[in-house]
């Protein structure tokens, strides 16, 4: 059984030779791109797996009051996808199923919120609301960075990880205003196209929220290596 695992390594040497001698050295370095463990091919799976998560989430979030639970297994479909375990589908739906209550629960804050503050700002022009519009929309996009993630990494009661988003998102305030940057030059794109280059549009959407959740993902584990162990996928985390 050895010589034969002996003899097609030889063989794969061999072949790995007359391809080398064959095509010439130039050659042969610039098709390395096209490996699967090259940085390409690498950022390539990763895009596909962020347009295929970006597909998932908005699918799952057509009945409105799923898309709480869909930004959950976004966060976590990503997270995994990036650290090569297992499937997107697979991973997506499984955090989806498992955090679908507390997702939902959160959600049914943050949408009417999001809904109350949109409406305050386009309909009610009083001057007086200004600070108070100012300050409720900070503190709903701080917290909206870290709540999902936060959900999909940790096993908390649903309203302490809303707490935790709040004191996460404060301080680590330098990682949340990376993640609106990366969050504001996403829309800035889509309305920049939408204005000069039109056909663009569609391929952002298409790209969509799970390009910018994959973005996010580095940040998120940068902060979040600190109360997680390499064993444990839904540590508890209090603060």
């Amino acid at each position: 059984m050895q010589q034969g695992v002996v003899l097609i390594t030889m063989d794969e040497a061999i072949l790995v030779t007359w391809l080398h001698d064959a095509i010439g050295l130039e050659e042969w370095n610039d098709m390395k791109f096209l490996s699967p463990d090259s940085p390409f091919m690498r950022g390539l799976s990763t895009f596909a797996d962020a347009v295929w998560i970006n597909i998932l989430m908005v699918l799952t979030s057509i009945p409105i009051v799923t898309i709480g639970a869909s930004l959950t297994a976004a966060h976590d479909a990503a997270r995994r996808s990036l650290a090569a375990q297992g499937h997107v589908t697979s991973n997506f739906f499984k955090a989806f199923a498992s955090n679908f209550r507390k997702s939902t629960l959160t959600w049914l804050i943050f949408g009417p919120l999001a809904v109350g503050l949109v409406y305050a700002w386009v309909i009610l022009q009083i001057t007086p609301l200004l600070i108070p519009k100012f300050a409720f929309s900070i503190l709903w996009l701080i917290a909206f960075e870290w709540v999902w993630a936060l959900q999909a990494r940790f096993e908390n009661a649903w309203l302490s990880t809303i707490a935790n988003a709040f004191i996460f998102g404060i301080s680590h305030i330098g990682y949340t205003l990376a993640m609106l940057i990366i969050d504001g030059v996403f829309l800035g794109l889509i309305v920049a196209s939408w204005l000069y280059m039109p056909q663009g549009v569609l391929l952002l959407l298409i790209m969509g929220y799970g390009s910018v959740i994959m973005l996010h993902i580095p940040l998120l584990e940068r902060v979040f290596r600190a109360y997680t162990q390499p064993e444990e996928m839904t540590p508890s985390v209090q603060q």
